[in-house]
């Protein structure tokens, strides 16, 4: 007997959607304060719908809950890019092998590249970029499959903002992106799995060598004042 998912109050949702808006175009910095009374005032709304909130997003990964520094955005290192990266590149060629046949979804990954190269600036531009590489996997013909990369989305799409801020490398991404789209687009399974995995594999070693303790997180470390930011537009739940 399945149970389907509790419905998350619409209240919750918003404050949810807006705080990982913020994380993941980088107005929230990693090892930044998520103080609940504040992030209320800012939506107006009461403490219970933050709560939720974090706790949803300490569940996705992006944000930390502890027991004396409270909610804290997820820091970045090379540990976690690695551990979040390696299971990019264990499923994310197959399911893209598997969704070769599907037409909608590449249609909707050239949507999301074009997007993405008239991005008004880095935020769109990353948000445009997780769309382009979900329509590569979501319809792969196993949901499950789909579920488990849909898990460390969120978490692929903070570390490539942190290497952002380090070091912009969306032109080269972009190059990368369209060449995977044709192959995809020609039908060549094999050679559109293989680019993508090169594509992830190489932006890991980019952005986090090998050996290194550390990654760019280290530069963007110093968390931004609370009162910085704009509460953003939400975005389609992941």
């Amino acid at each position: 007997m399945t149970f389907a998912p509790t419905p998350i109050p619409s209240r919750t949702q918003f404050v949810l959607e807006a705080i990982k808006h913020a994380i993941l175009t980088a107005r929230l910095q990693p090892g930044q304060a998520l103080v609940e009374t504040e992030l209320a005032a800012r939506f107006g709304v009461s403490k219970t719908p933050v709560r939720e909130a974090l706790k949803t997003l300490a569940g996705t990964g992006l944000v930390v809950m502890s027991q004396y520094k409270g909610a804290t955005v997820r820091l970045v290192d090379a540990e976690m890019a690695r551990e979040v990266y390696d299971v990019r590149l264990l499923l994310e060629p197959e399911a893209l092998r598997r969704t070769i046949t599907c037409r909608a979804s590449l249609e909707a990954a050239q949507e999301a590249l074009e997007r993405a190269d008239s991005a008004a600036d880095k935020a769109d531009r990353s948000l445009a970029n997780r769309d382009f590489h979900r329509a590569l996997y979501l319809s792969c013909g196993n949901p499950l499959l789909g579920r488990m990369l849909d898990e460390v989305r969120d978490q692929a799409a903070l570390v490539s903002t942190v290497a952002w801020a380090a070091d912009p490398s969306w032109e080269r991404e972009a190059a990368e992106h369209r060449e995977i789209l044709r192959l995809a687009l020609a039908a060549d399974a094999a050679g559109a799995a293989a680019a993508l995995h090169d594509h992830i594999a190489s932006f890991l070693r980019r952005a986090f060598p090998a050996g290194e303790p550390a990654g760019p997180a280290a530069r963007t470390e110093q968390a931004a004042a609370p009162d910085t930011w704009n509460a953003p537009r939400p975005v389609a739940a992941s």
